[in-house]
Parts: structure tokens; sequence; C-alpha cells
């Protein structure tokens, strides 16, 4: 069922038929042949001066755009167009427009038929007003497409205060199509999104690294601890899983003697959401042969001032008021040292009860189904994590947090993994790969153990994996970043959901 017009849905409406009364078509299919958007006339005809009395420059430049503002003075007004680029003002004369006796197209079409939101395309000539002001003297006018809702309209007064700003975030995230015309500095978030991707993806190619793509549907969720959404396959008649990381696939392919490949994937978790969170969310995972994570360490240094240059045009970023400094070296501490420094208690040695008193101590929950790895964590990230606000590697994780990776050539309680803490979260997780078949079943089999005591977000056991791992892997590092917070850190943006063009969140409910 269709909703309640508003009064001015109705108007818009009646427009749209007396536009095709006048015939004039307000949905046209035919191409319009744009030359230039609101940048390139900036650009182009910076130098240009007032039009010369009664001159009739070349009417050469053809823009679209959506109709942001109006100002009828008689005969003569001024608007503003809005393109992908940005803002141009346009002026447009009745005489000029509809030369003669017929006035239709301006008083009827121009002063009447015409709302905010209506994309026009238009034809005529660069020149500047009185007042300085970059114009575009339109002699040819086309109706685009018809708005039939109003823009929310965004007002600024003389002492610089917004009104009526389009800023409820729930609106904003289900009508991305509105905050995107509305304000301005969304758009330029997602071609920062774009452009930060599109670094990482030239060096990860200049190193000489193959972008793959690995499944979605997997018939096991493996690569990380977390729980899965589960779906249906009708033709196999099987149960699958949205996967939760690529990480088992990009290995197989390392086994198969792709010595560097990485994925810019899609995963889902289904898990809760805040603002670091988010159920579907992109990971970009890089696995290379013959390397460690102390070699990640340094290499992913690199790339991440290249994500912040290509961002901000430096290493320098702005984040909620902080400065985050990714041109310096990167700090390095170890988890157990950094919980160690803050509690006094050494959990490498400590058992599982010791730790668990530690954490119900600091007001942490313990369930049953924690073991001494996941207390850790809790306590790590209670007291450790929100402190490490400049880009900083935490190494050297126990074992029982780690079933992936490949224990500490050190210190077999440990593992060779770091994961890159920025401005208090988390935003890469790297290891030195488990290459040996037998290690890694026990610990798939420790995992199995977790999850008969509750743990949800457990792993599986992949057999076929622990086969792929039987024919031989070769030493590994392997990284995964998560590429929405990367953006936030960049963007200065403070949820997630400011960085997904279309964030999950309830369904609608319509009339």
């Amino acid at each position: 069922m269709s909703h309640a017009l508003s009064d001015q849905e109705l108007v818009r409406r009646e427009a749209l038929q007396k536009l095709r009364a006048l015939g004039i078509d307000p949905f046209p299919a035919a191409e319009f042949p744009v030359t230039h958007h609101a940048a390139q006339v900036k650009e182009q005809f910076k130098e240009v001066g007032h039009a010369p009395e009664g001159a009739q420059p070349d009417a050469s430049v053809v823009m679209a755009g959506r109709l942001m503002s109006v100002r009828v003075m008689g005969k003569a007004s001024f608007a503003v167009i809005r393109d992908a680029s940005g803002d141009q003002q346009i002026y447009i004369n009745r005489d000029e427009i509809a030369p003669g006796e017929d006035k239709t197209v301006y008083n009827e079409v121009f002063k009447k038929l015409l709302h905010l939101g209506d994309l026009i395309g238009v034809r005529g000539f660069a020149f500047r007003t009185q007042t300085g002001e970059l114009t575009l003297h339109v002699k040819e006018l086309t109706v685009l497409a018809k708005s039939l809702r109003p823009l929310p309209v965004v007002k600024t007064d003389e002492q610089g205060n917004v009104h009526d700003a389009f800023t409820d975030p729930e609106l904003r995230y289900r009508m991305r199509y509105v905050d995107l015309i509305v304000n301005p500095g969304v758009k330029e978030t997602f071609l920062k999104r774009t452009r930060i991707f599109n670094a990482m993806r030239t060096a990860f190619q200049e190193a000489g690294y193959l972008e793959v793509d690995t499944p979605v549907l997997q018939p096991i969720p493996g690569g990380a601890a977390a729980r899965p959404f589960a779906t249906h396959h009708n033709a196999l008649d099987v149960p699958f899983f949205l996967r939760i990381a690529n990480e088992l696939y990009l290995k197989r392919l390392i086994v198969g003697g792709l010595e560097g490949v990485f994925e810019f994937s899609r995963n889902f978790r289904n898990e809760g959401m805040d603002r670091t969170h988010n159920p579907e969310f992109t990971i970009m995972e890089l696995y290379v042969a013959y390397k460690d994570y102390r070699w990640m360490m340094d290499f992913i240094e690199g790339v991440f001032r290249r994500a912040a240059i290509a961002a901000n045009g430096t290493t320098t970023a702005q984040f909620q008021g902080k400065d985050i400094d990714f041109g310096a070296p990167f700090q390095r501490i170890t988890m157990c040292g950094a919980i160690h420094q803050k509690t006094g208690v050494d959990v490498l040695n400590a058992d599982e009860q010791t730790i668990g008193a530690l954490c119900k101590q600091h007001g942490i929950e313990i369930t049953a189904a924690m073991g001494k790895g996941k207390l850790i964590d809790e306590l790590f990230s209670e007291l450790v994590q929100p402190e490490l606000i400049q880009p900083t590697f935490v190494m050297d994780f126990p074992l029982e947090m780690s079933p992936l990776c490949k224990k500490h050539r050190d210190d077999d309680r440990l593992t060779e993994r770091f994961e890159l803490y920025v401005a208090g979260f988390e935003v890469g997780n790297a290891y030195s790969e488990l290459n040996d078949p037998i290690d890694q079943r026990e610990r798939f089999e420790d995992q199995v153990k977790l999850m008969e005591r509750g743990d949800d977000e457990a792993m599986f056991i992949d057999q076929d994996f622990l086969r792929a791992l039987e024919y031989g892997m070769p030493p590994t590092s392997g990284i995964g970043i998560g590429m929405d917070r990367l953006v936030m850190l960049l963007t200065d943006n403070p949820a997630i959901q400011e960085v997904l063009l279309f964030p999950q969140m309830r369904p609608e409910k319509f009339d």
C-alpha cells in the first residue's frame, strides 16, 4: 500500500501532469550530452570576466544536475544546480530561453512546474556576475527527471548557523540517497574510501601479489572466531554459511603455489552491532609465502602510509580531535606484557582460575565457556586497548587465542601474531601462519572442546583445509585489515555506519 501523499507531494504530481499536458516528457529517455561538470566549469573558466553588453558568446557548456535553489526576479532568475562534482550557479532570462511570444518554458515550466530536487539539463556560456560569481548563462533548458518528493531544505543564516539539516542518523542511513544529495561531506567520505582501496590494491600489485576471489557461501565457516549466518542450498540440499573470513581458502592457494594473494572480501558475522561492528563488512586479507609476522609489520606500515596519503595528502590523520601519525614508526608491545604492566599479574604464567579472578576484580563478566585465552582477551580489551591511540602493534598472543597461528619460535606458550590498534580499536590481525598439519589438527580439536563448553564463536574443523596442509604449505605471513575501520580513521568518522553506504538496520515498516 502506498503512503498518504503530503500537500507538497500532491503539488509535484500535479506539476508532473501539467508538464505532460504541455508536451514535455518529465522522464525523457534520450541521452543528454553533458560536456562539463561543475568542477570543470570552475577550472576552465576561472579567468572569465563579465559578459559584454549585447554579446552572445558561444553556448558550448552543457551541464546536468539537481535544482538546489531558485531566486525568481521577474523575467530573470538565478538558480543553483548540483552535480557529482559540486554546485554551479545558473542565470535564466525569460526572453532568451523562450524567444518570441511563447513564454511557456519560463513562465509555466521554470516558475511554476519545476521544484527543488528536480533534475534539469542546461546549455549556455560562462560569465561573471557583477558580484564576481562564476555563472552559467542558460540558453536552453531541458527537464530530465521530476522529483516527486521534496528534499530536506538545509538553510544557513547570516551567522553561519545551519537550520533544518538532515542529521538524524537513522534517516540518513535508511535514505542514503537523500543524505548524499543534501550533505556534500558524505560523498567525500566515499570518494576517500575508494582512494584508500585503490592505494592499497596498487601497493599489493606493485609487490607482485595476485588479487583473487574466494567463495562467499562456504560449507564450513572457518578462518575466524565468530558466529556465522546459516543458510540452505536447495539444489544440493545441504546447509551453507556466509563466510566469516576468507583465510582458509587463501591459504589453500598458497599451498597451490601462488606465493602472494590478496582479496577485498565482504564478510558476514552474526553478532552485535556498535560503532565499530556491522554484520556485513569488508576485510582485506593478504598472504605472502616465505615471510613471517615481523616482515609483515614492516610491510604494512608502508601500506598504511600510502593509504593515509591517498585519503588526505599527508601521513597525519585527524580522528575525533586526535592527531594520528601514520608517518612515525608504529609502537610495538606484547599482549601479556601490557596486561602485566597494568595489573601487576603475569597472565602468561597464571592459571585459568587466577585470570578469572583478575577479570572479576576489574568488573569483567565471565562465563564457564571462557577458556584462558578468552579471559586474557577480555582483560586486554578492557584495560589496555582503549589507551592505544597511536598506531601500535600488539604482539605475541597466548597460544589459546590463536588456533591458526604458528607457535612462537622462542616460547611455545605464545604465537607469532600481532594485531594493529589505532584510536583504541583493532584494524588489523596478522600471523606467521601455522603450516604444521598435525599441530593444526590438534588446535582445531581444542576449539571443538571450547564449542562443547558453550563457546559459539569457536572454530569448526575443516577437514579439507587440513588435507591441503598435508600437501605442504610454505612458511607464510598473513594479515586481515578491517577496511571499514581504516576508512573511519582516515575520514574522521566515529561510527562504522558512516563509512558504509547501506549499513544494516531493522527493516522499515511501510503503511
